[in-house]
Parts: structure tokens; C-alpha cells; sequence
């Protein structure tokens, strides 16, 4: 499986992948930073609620304690009230007390006048808080400190809250003034009144807690009795959970009328709401998120698509340009960069169009008279035999039979020069002669006997091992001057006495043939390019022209050649040709 790597993307991708990573991580961040700040607001939010609820709730119950006082002040400055006090009769101070309070009794109010002692006379209003006979001696001394004036606070009685307001009742007896009664005004505070303060604070819920138990609450029973365990194990923390809602809490002590704590007051706001409206941010965020990426992808294509079309029509051009077509342009209808650089491509096209035209022209003109040298060279062994033996005919009265030989020389040297002429015909104009089927043995043969008289002078000898069978579809000629190029270069390499071998076997259905001398072999830095044309290797008078043109025949023919050689250790010129079907079935079996 192929690994996958960003350099692999096309540009316009890694402009999309750098986008859309850019784009996620600039509005991951921004919405990140938008909850963290909606979380922290949401949260001083909640804690103003549960401060506002506080200042409500003092508020609601300062004014219900300044309702009950100033009826008791009301009524304990009535002189109506003060002389059925002063009587001392229970009956008579219970049924003017009972009279009046039914006028200005408010509901669930209780209203109670006890003696000195805090012994009660009168019981009215709401459930009692202790029925006649029973003293209310712990509240009424507590208060008694601070007569003349009123005294307010919370009692506990019989497991019972109550909010409570003490009146003294006086009556002036000479100088000073007597102490008739007490009046005791206040509510139970119960589910009711916890209910009441809900509304008032626009949903907070309420705990009133004394003596280590819940005198009243706004939450159900199993909340109230996880809240209150939380809140009794509390560590100080902010916040109290019931198990399924989280709450902001805030506490205030309950004081008694000697200003003693005697309880709490627990204030909760729940962070459902809140937590409801940061969800209902966060889809929204997420919502605008998903849509801003997808816009901003969409854009980027968009906008990258159109950005690299230029680009992408300066690749096209560099692409044909490889392939020397030098004569492609690109359009340049823009004036940014991007205009400009294709403006300088084309400029650089037509550049390089003009300079490759001349450096054609010259190289043409090079390659003519590179030819008519190489021509001349090749020619000059075969007009040297046809003009040595014509002279000796001329001037010379020779036997038959050394006329026939020279006639033949003459002949021999005159179809070698067709040969080559002919080769160099068809090589200019690509046109090959029809192949011929022939034996390597003897083509080779041939080629060797033509230089069989050069060799046995040089004191070279030359043999051939090539299996009778191998029969090849050729052009019997052009062939043949191959092998004579290949003996020819190695004798001249070689400069004096040596052997050269000629062999051939059948490998893979191909007739592989090798040519080996012992000359000092071939340098390393010119054996990759000995096929090229002008090309040589150790030839005083060569132009490189007759290895190229001998590798070309092997190509035409479907095959090849190549060198192996050492420094010092001679040289093995190798090629291949396809041998006859029937040739190749024979070698396979």
C-alpha cells in the first residue's frame, strides 16, 4: 500500500488541506474562547440571581417583620388596649384583644399577649404558637432586655420556625411607666411561606435549616435530603448537586431576638438553565462552524481553481516544451505575476526555438563536412587498391594470370566503394535493402577475407567459431560491413600482431556474436558514448562514424551492441540478432 505524503497532493489540493486546517483551527479557537466566556458570564450571572434572591428575600422579610410590628405598636398604643390591660382580667384582655385583631389580622399571622412572665393569656390568628397557660419565658426575657423597645427574630417551638415580633404593653403610672403585657406577633415559617419566597425571587429555591434538620424547603423530599447532606458535609465549595441538578448556593444566618444564630437559610439557583443555554450556544457555534468551513472550503476551491488555472497552463507548456515543442505558447491575458511569468515562458520558447534553428543549421553544416571527410576516409583504401592496380596494368606487361588478379582486386575494390556509398544513401534518406536469408558463418567469413591480406601483414590472425546452423533473415551486405568495421578497429587498435576471435551461440532464440581482440582495451571515459556519432576509440585517422552506423544496421535489423572492456585487458564487442523461427525451435529442443 502506497504511504501517503502531503508532498504527493497537486497544489490545489494543499491549498484546500491548509484552508480547511486553518479555518477549523481559527474557529475551534474563536469558539472555544466564545464558550469559555459565555461559561464564565453565565456563571457571574448565577451568582448575581442568587445574590438578588438573598437581597429579595430580606427584603420580603424585612417588610413582613414591619407589618407585624407596627400592628403591635398600633394596637399596644390604643387606649382601649391599655385599660382592658390594665384590668388584669385574662377574659377582658382576650376578648379586646381577640376584637381588634380580627379587624387588622392578616392570614396566617399569629398574635399572642402573655403577662410578664411570659405566661400566655391570649392565643389568635394562625396555629397557635403555645395555647393559653403555656409560657413563652425564654423569648419574652430575651426580649424583655430590650424593652420599651420592639424586639424581632426567629423562635424555634415544638420543632416549628416561627418569625416573631415582642411589643411590651405600658401603662404610666406616676413618673414611670408599668409594664402591663406583652404582645407577640409573627408567622410560621413552612413550606408555604418557602414557596412564597420562590415566586418572589423568580425561582430560587429555599432551605431553612435548624437544629441539624430541614424546617422547610422548596425542593421535593429526595432532593432536600441529598441537598441537606451535601450541605452538611460541605467543603466550602460554591456549588451543591442533589444528584441530578447542580445548584449556586449562598448562606445567611436566622437570628433569635438576643441576635444568637439558631439556624440557616440556604439560597440555590439551579445551573440547569444555564447549562441549557451554553448547549444551546455551543449547536449554534458548531452550526455556524460547520458552515463557515464549508463556505470557506467552497471559496478556497473556488478561488484556488481559478488561481492556478495559469498555472496549471504553464505546467502543460513546460510538459511540451520536454518534448521540444518548442513552438507552444501560453496566453497571456493577465498583468499580475503570474502575466508576466507566462509572458516571459513564451519569451524564453521563442528563445530557445531560434537558438536550437541555428544551432540545426550548424550542426548540419558541421555534419556535411564531418561526412565528406568520413567519406573520403572510407574511400580512400579501395581508389588506393583500384589506382595501384590499374597503374600496374598501365605501365606494366603482366601475365594473365596476375591481370586477373589485379581485375579482380579492381572489382572488389569497386563494389566496397558502392557499398558504401549506397549505405550512406540509405542511412541520409532511412531507407533499408531487402533482407536475404543467409548463414552468419559465411557472412562473417566474407567480411573477413576482405581484410584477410591487411591482417596477414599487420601479423594478425583471425578466427572464426560460429555454429554452421544459425541462419538469419538479413541484409547480407550491411552486415557484413560490420563485421569488417569491428575486425578493421581492432587490428587498428591493436597496432601490431594479436588475434581476434569471432564467435557466436543461441541465447533466448537470439544469435549473440562476440568479437574479442587483444588490443589495450577502451578507456572508461569514452566507452559510454562509443556508439555516438564522431565518437573514437584509439584510431589515428577514424572520425567515430562507423561504430554508430554499425549499431544502427544491428537496430534496423531488431537488435543490438555494446562493449565489455578492461583497461590493458582488450576489448569484446558484443550484438544480437533475431535468428529464423525454425532456427530457434531447433536450439530450444
Amino acid at each position: 500500500m502506497r504511504r501517503f505524503r502531503f508532498s504527493h497532493l497537486s497544489l490545489q489540493w494543499k491549498i484546500l488541506v491548509s484552508a480547511s486546517v486553518a479555518i477549523t483551527v481559527l474557529l475551534a479557537l474563536t469558539g472555544w474562547m466564545v464558550l469559555s466566556n459565555a461559561m464564565y458570564t453565565t456563571s457571574q450571572s448565577l451568582k448575581e440571581e442568587v445574590h438578588t434572591s438573598f437581597q429579595a428575600y430580606e427584603s420580603l422579610w424585612k417588610s413582613r417583620a414591619d407589618q407585624l410590628s407596627s400592628v403591635s405598636l398600633i394596637l399596644s398604643g390604643m387606649s382601649d388596649v391599655r385599660a382592658a390591660f390594665g384590668t388584669g382580667d385574662e377574659a377582658t384582655i382576650r376578648d379586646t384583644a381577640g376584637e381588634l385583631w380580627s379587624r387588622i389580622s392578616h392570614d396566617n399571622a399569629i398574635f399572642m399577649v402573655t403577662d410578664t412572665q411570659g405566661n400566655t393569656i391570649a392565643s389568635l390568628g394562625g396555629a397557635p404558637i403555645a395555647a393559653p397557660g403555656v409560657a413563652l419565658h425564654a423569648s419574652v426575657l430575651a426580649a424583655e432586655r430590650k424593652f420599651p423597645r420592639q424586639s424581632a427574630g426567629f423562635m424555634i417551638r415544638d420543632g416549628r420556625l416561627y418569625q416573631i415580633a415582642v411589643t411590651p404593653v405600658y401603662i404610666q403610672s406616676g413618673d414611670m411607666n408599668a409594664l402591663l403585657n406583652v404582645l407577640v406577633a409573627g408567622y410560621e415559617v413552612n413550606t408555604a411561606v418557602a414557596g412564597k419566597l420562590k415566586d418572589s425571587t423568580g425561582g430560587s429555591e429555599f432551605l431553612f435549616v435548624c437544629e441539624g434538620r430541614v424546617i422547610a424547603s422548596t425542593l421535593g423530599a429526595r432532593a432536600t435530603s441529598i441537598v441537606a447532606g451535601n450541605l452538611r458535609h460541605g467543603n466550602g465549595a460554591e456549588s451543591v448537586s442533589d444528584g441530578a441538578v447542580e445548584y449556586a448556593r449562598l448562606k445567611t444566618p436566622l437570628y433569635d431576638i438576643d441576635g444568637k444564630p439558631i439556624g440557616q437559610l440556604w439560597i440555590l439557583r439551579s445551573f440547569e438553565g444555564m447549562r441549557a443555554r451554553l448547549a444551546s450556544l455551543r449547536s449554534r457555534i458548531i452550526l455556524v462552524w460547520l458552515f463557515a468551513i464549508a463556505v470557506g472550503l467552497a471559496m478556497t476551491f473556488i478561488m484556488a481553481r481559478k488561481l492556478l488555472e495559469p498555472v496549471k497552463a504553464l505546467d502543460r507548456a513546460a510538459s511540451e516544451v520536454s518534448r521540444q515543442n518548442y513552438g507552444y505558447r501560453v496566453e497571456t491575458d493577465r498583468d499580475d505575476e503570474l502575466g508576466r511569468l507566462a509572458h516571459t515562458f513564451n519569451t524564453m520558447c521563442a528563445s530557445i526555438q531560434q537558438a536550437r534553428a541555428e544551432l540545426v543549421r550548424q550542426e548540419r553544416i558541421s555534419t556535411i563536412g564531418r561526412l565528406s571527410s568520413s567519406i573520403v576516409h572510407d574511400l580512400r583504401n579501395p581508389l588506393a587498391a583500384i589506382y595501384g592496380g590499374a597503374e600496374m596494368m598501365v605501365d606494366s606487361d603482366l601475365p594473365e594470370a596476375q591481370m586477373k588478379r589485379l581485375a579482380g582486386n579492381i572489382y572488389r575494390a569497386s563494389r566496397r566503394m558502392q557499398g558504401l556509398l549506397q549505405d550512406l544513401l540509405h542511412v541520409s534518406r532511412g531507407k533499408t535493402a531487402s533482407p536475404e536469408v543467409a548463414r552468419l558463418r559465411e557472412v562473417a567469413t566474407a567480411a573477413v577475407e576482405s581484410v584477410r591480406e591487411a591482417a596477414e601483414a599487420q601479423g594478425v590472425q583471425v578466427t572464426v567459431e560460429i555454429p554452421e546452423e544459425i541462419e538469419l533473415s538479413l541484409e547480407r551486405n550491411r552486415i557484413e560491413r560490420v563485421f569488417t568495421n569491428l575486425v578493421s578497429n581492432a587490428m587498428e587498435a591493436m597496432g601490431g600482431a594479436g588475434e581476434i576471435r569471432i564467435s557466436a551461440s543461441m541465447i533466448r532464440g537470439e544469435a549473440v556474436v562476440e568479437v574479442e581482440d587483444d588490443g589495450p582495451g577502451i578507456a572508461p571515459e569514452i566507452r559510454a558514448n562509443l556508439f555516438q556519432p564522431f565518437v573514437t576509440a584509439g584510431k589515428k585517422n577514424g572520425l567515430g562514424l562507423g561504430l554508430a552506423l554499425a549499431r544502427q544496421t544491428l537496430l534496423d535489423h531488431g537488435g543490438d551492441m555494446w562493449v565489455e572492456s578492461e583497461p590493458g585487458c582488450g576489448a569484446t564487442f558484443l550484438f544480437r540478432l533475431p535468428v529464423l523461427a525454425s532456427v530457434a525451435e531447433k536450439a530450444v529442443a
